[in-house]
């Protein structure tokens, strides 16, 4: 992007219906990326729709620059906060279509263009999403191998060595089943998506620092379930794990539909 006779850009959070959103949810304390105000601006006259923006200084969404930025984590973590909350809070009122993060534009002029270029398949994507909200679920194998070795038959007069051997391949086998147990509540769980979701993505399994402590993440999807399935879907899915040792399935939300969201790949910007 060149932002030459630029000191600022359009940072733009999300597409949605023109006067979907009520003025106060659009107040004047409500800020995003770099502690700048959010307002909306609308698309050309007949194409219905608005983005939400926030001027921001241009230097440092230069392609050399963002990508120095993106590789700082303290700035990224900063950047998606707010993206995130300006987007949560939009949807708290209307349909949004959450957009990329770091999706910026030259101008008010480029995001009115680009709602009339793009128009047609905003609008779709909303049609689609319209009274939906996004569920997130993740299936963990509880990492608990000394509970495992304590339920373990006593070791008798077995040596120190043996004893060792049988504690481990208690825990092996209790591992073994706990997967066997997460793959059931993974098809428990699909099952009920098939019946009261209207779409379903699957995301890269967390791993290290993103995992935490919870376990091992085995599964981490997400749904699009509209809105007057949602607490039949929660709890249900809240019961997937019932029965079955060793894993735990936890649910997420609601949220604005972020795994739902297809926006034209190489928009202009």
């Amino acid at each position: 992007m060149s932002d030459a006779g630029h000191d600022r850009v359009e940072y733009a959070y999300a597409v949605l219906r023109e006067d979907s959103v009520p003025p106060e949810r659009v107040r004047a304390d409500l800020t995003g990326v770099a502690g700048a105000p959010v307002r909306l601006v609308s698309g050309p006259p007949g194409a219905q729709l608005a983005a939400a923006v926030s001027a921001v200084p241009a230097a440092d969404f230069q392609e050399g620059a963002l990508r120095r930025h993106l590789e700082d984590l303290e700035w990224l973590e900063s950047v998606a906060r707010a993206h995130h909350t300006v987007i949560e809070e939009l949807s708290a009122a209307a349909t949004v279509l959450p957009l990329r993060l770091a999706t910026v534009y030259l101008d008010e002029a480029r995001v009115r263009d680009v709602l009339g270029d793009c128009g047609a398949m905003f609008t779709a994507c909303l049609d689609r999403l319209d009274g939906h909200l996004e569920w997130g679920v993740k299936i963990y194998v509880e990492d608990d191998p000394a509970g495992a070795a304590a339920s373990a038959a006593p070791a008798g007069d077995l040596s120190p060595g043996r004893a060792y051997l049988r504690a481990r391949g208690v825990q092996r086998h209790a591992r073994e089943d706990a997967h066997r147990n997460a793959r059931r509540a993974e098809q428990r769980v699909a099952a009920i998506g098939r019946e009261l979701a209207a779409d379903h993505a699957r995301h890269r399994v967390q791993q290290g620092e993103l995992a935490g402590d919870a376990g091992e993440n085995v599964v981490n999807d997400a749904y699009l379930v509209a809105r007057d399935r949602a607490e039949s879907f929660r709890v249900r899915v809240q019961d997937a794990a019932a029965g079955l040792t060793g894993v735990r399935v936890d649910i997420t939300g609601p949220w604005a539909p972020y795994s739902f969201a297809a926006v034209p790949e190489g928009a202009p910007s």
